[in-house]
């Protein structure tokens, strides 16, 4: 039941605006491939590891047809030609590869449809491979249960894999519902995945199958023991978004940081590049059943999160029309948004409420993902706690699901064990006293959280109907998101786009999407 009594209307011609924008962009997406979706595929057929020089197989594999052949056939094509000459599988392929002792560019060639009939054994049985990963998670969902309110989301930064594990553990006995493991700074920019067990890494731990694989059975384990699913979160997002993806979907993570524009504007990652990953890389958590979360806290980072609120909800109405087109439905799209009005913002508290609740009328069934007061915290630890409180306060009052807890040493370090305790402690204080606050709260109709909520939708639908009539390269291009601008053909990894032949096939996107249409 609405509360705010938004403009329907007004909300559907917003929708309508974004699908365009969507559609409008998929053309290109659909007539495009990249270096990281080849390598996504390798991965999905079962190629890993590293060579002599530590790089990792499918970088060697994909760099082999994109110096000597033709990337766009796709790496299927050629693999699966491969195998047909050669009899091995990819993985031995690779390995031969790599020691120069096949070259894939100039072997015999062989009719795609006998390359398609080989290759689809193996793409099924790792498709089963990740089905059987999110049953497995529905299952111990169904022993355990499912938390009906908000889920606390912390994050552990140590750099060090089994230092994290350590925290994550602790964090999980203290509360904790979802654990992210932060990325090591930088690895956004890599345009390879490092390989195995990480014990250094600056500001975070490197994102690596290996890894998740040991964070996932240290998450197992202590969910066993206190009867809770423990979720486990990484970031499938920068120059190898749908390879972490389809790493996060074999070692069955839940959530996963996922969105292009988030790359674009804050890591100068080349658009075109980008939104052709994202779309792979959300085709693979759809199926996987992964929750993504969208980027839109961080345009606050950088904006006035009064004067550009309209870019947030824009950008959700965006996020959700992209999200669609890849199969992933409403229930795993964790749009973002973030408490970072002004402190001393008078009723900035009631500002922040208008957001809030109107993001979860308009986007029902989306756990959306509420972010902590970060900007306008100033190493005050009493008051950055007290602002922590208003922001649990935010979610309860307004049916918020991803909750990332606040810490009041934000701007001082690295939380400590101890601070995560305290801002557990907080938010499982303020959620339990206040647990039905929302069933009890109606708004004024001529009020200032009404009002504020219509001014947001209306400017919103003003800037998504503009954004549709110029498409989303150009406003970018404009800098319409976050201030900040990005010129088409700028950024890193436009170089490796490459148009598709018109015998090109992605065989274990179309099995995914098959499937998921299916179940449409």
């Amino acid at each position: 039941m609405s509360k705010l009594n938004l403009n329907i209307n007004l909300v559907d011609e917003a929708r309508n605006h974004a699908k365009e924008i969507a559609k409008d962009t998929q053309t290109y997406i659909d007539q495009h491939t990249t270096v990281t979706v080849e390598r996504t595929v390798c991965r999905l057929l079962g190629i890993d590891g590293v060579d002599e020089f530590s790089v990792p197989l499918p970088n060697v594999v994909v760099e082999e047809v994109k110096n000597k052949g033709n990337l766009g056939k796709g790496i299927s094509y050629y693999l699966g030609n491969a195998m047909i000459e050669t009899g091995l599988s990819p993985q031995e392929i690779a390995i031969k590869v790599a020691n120069k002792e096949v070259d894939l560019a100039t072997l015999p060639k062989h009719d795609v449809f006998e390359i398609r009939a080989k290759l689809q054994p193996i793409v099924k049985d790792y498709l089963a491979k990740i089905k059987s990963n999110r049953e497995k998670r529905e299952a111990i969902q169904a022993e355990h249960g499912v938390k009906s309110g908000p889920e606390l989301y912390v994050i552990v930064a140590t750099g060090n894999i089994y230092e994290d594990v350590t925290q994550a553990v602790a964090a999980a006995k203290q509360g904790a519902d979802i654990i992210a493991v932060i990325r090591s700074t930088g690895q956004s920019l890599l345009d390879y995945v490092p390989y195995g067990p990480t014990t250094e890494g600056f500001g975070g731990t490197f994102a690596t199958q290996e890894n998740f694989r040991i964070m996932r059975k240290a998450l197992d384990d202590i969910g066993d023991e206190l009867g809770r699913y423990i979720k486990l979160v990484n970031y499938a997002s920068g120059l190898c978004m749908p390879e972490i993806s389809a790493m996060g979907a074999l070692e069955r993570l839940d959530v996963m940081l996922n969105d292009s524009l988030y790359g674009i504007l804050f890591r100068d990652i080349n658009m075109k590049r980008t939104f052709i990953d994202q779309y792979f890389s959300r085709v693979i958590n759809s199926y996987a059943g992964i929750i993504i979360n969208t980027g839109e806290d961080n345009y606050l980072t950088t904006a006035d999160a009064i004067e550009e609120a309209h870019t947030v909800l824009a950008s959700q109405f965006i996020n959700e029309q992209f999200a669609l087109l890849a199969h992933l439905p409403a229930e795993l799209q964790g749009l973002g948004h973030a408490f970072e009005i002004n402190p001393d913002q008078e009723n900035g508290f009631l500002l922040e409420i208008a957001q809030a609740q109107m993001a979860r009328e308009i986007f029902p069934n989306a756990p959306l993902k509420y972010m902590p007061p970060t900007k306008f915290m100033t190493g005050n630890i009493f008051k950055g706690h007290v602002q922590d409180a208003l922001f649990n306060m935010a979610t309860i009052m307004t049916n918020q699901k991803i909750h990332l807890l606040g810490m009041m040493t934000e701007a001082i370090h690295t939380p400590f064990m101890s601070d995560r305790a305290l801002a557990i402690e907080n938010a499982n204080y303020i959620f339990n006293t206040m647990k039905n606050i929302s069933d009890e709260i109606e708004f004024k109709s001529d009020g200032i959280i009404k009002k504020r909520a219509d001014e947001v939708l209306m400017n919103a639908e003003d800037l998504l109907n503009r954004i549709k009539q110029i498409g989303i390269f150009e406003t970018i291009e404009k800098g319409m998101f976050a201030g900040i601008k990005r010129p088409q053909d700028g950024g890193k990894g436009l170089k490796d786009v490459y148009v598709k032949e018109d015998m090109y096939f992605n065989l274990v996107q179309e099995l995914m999407i098959e499937e998921l249409k299916g179940g449409e």
